[in-house]
C-alpha cells in the first residue's frame, strides 16, 4: 500500500489558519515542540524525501523531556541526546539534521484525518495532511482528494501545487518540492 502525504508550504501568518479552521469546525487537539536530531551513514544525493528519512536514524524529543530513537536497527538503549550522538558516532554515523518545529494538529467531523500545520526553523509553515480513507486510491487520486479536502475546509490548493520535502530542502539547502512528502 502506498501512502500519500501532502505537505504543502504556507505563505500567511500561523494564526490565518490556525482561525481558518477553527472556524470551520476544527479542534486544536494537541500541540507540541519537536527536536528531531538526524543520523546517517549514507550518501542522500538522488534520494527522495522518504529514502532519506528511512536511512536516518531519528531522535526526537518532544517538549524537552520525552525523547525516543526511530530506526534504529542496533540496540540504542540512551537516556541522553550526547550519549547516543557518542554511539552513532563511534558506529560511523554522522549527524545530518537538527531541526525544531511547532507542532498543532487539528481535527474535525467534516474530514477524516488530522491536518497538522507545522512551523519549522529553516523552512516555513507547513501544513501536512494524509487520510486513510484514501489509502487504497492510486497516488494520483489520493493526493487530489487530500488537496480537495483542504480546499473544502477553506484553503486554495491547485493540483499542481507541489509540497515541500522537508529533508531535501535541508539537505540541499534550497527548496525542493515533490507530488508526495511520504515517497
Amino acid at each position: 500500500m502506498n501512502v500519500v502525504e501532502v505537505g504543502l508550504k504556507l505563505d500567511n501568518e500561523f494564526n490565518n489558519y490556525h482561525n481558518l479552521l477553527i472556524k470551520n469546525g476544527f479542534i486544536n487537539n494537541f500541540n507540541c515542540n519537536t527536536r528531531d536530531i538526524y543520523y546517517t551513514n549514507k550518501n542522500f544525493d538522488n534520494m527522495t524525501e522518504n529514502e532519506m528519512k528511512n536511512n536516518c536514524i531519528r531522535i526526537r524529543i518532544v517538549n524537552n523531556n520525552n525523547l525516543t530513537i526511530q530506526n534504529c536497527k542496533f540496540n540504542c538503549q540512551f537516556n541522553d541526546v550526547e550519549s547516543i550522538d557518542k554511539f552513532l558516532i563511534l558506529k560511523g554515523y554522522k549527524k545530518v539534521f537538527d531541526t525544531f518545529k511547532k507542532d498543532h494538529h487539528y481535527i474535525s467531523d467534516l474530514i477524516d484525518g488530522t491536518i497538522q500545520l507545522q512551523e519549522i526553523d529553516n523552512i516555513g509553515l507547513l501544513v501536512y495532511y494524509d487520510n486513510p480513507k484514501y489509502y487504497y486510491l492510486t497516488l494520483e487520486e489520493q493526493r487530489r482528494k487530500l488537496i480537495d479536502d483542504l480546499n473544502l475546509v477553506g484553503f486554495n490548493f491547485k493540483y499542481t501545487d507541489l509540497g515541500l520535502d522537508k529533508l531535501r530542502t535541508l539537505y540541499y539547502k534550497e527548496e525542493k518540492y515533490s507530488n508526495n512528502q511520504n515517497a
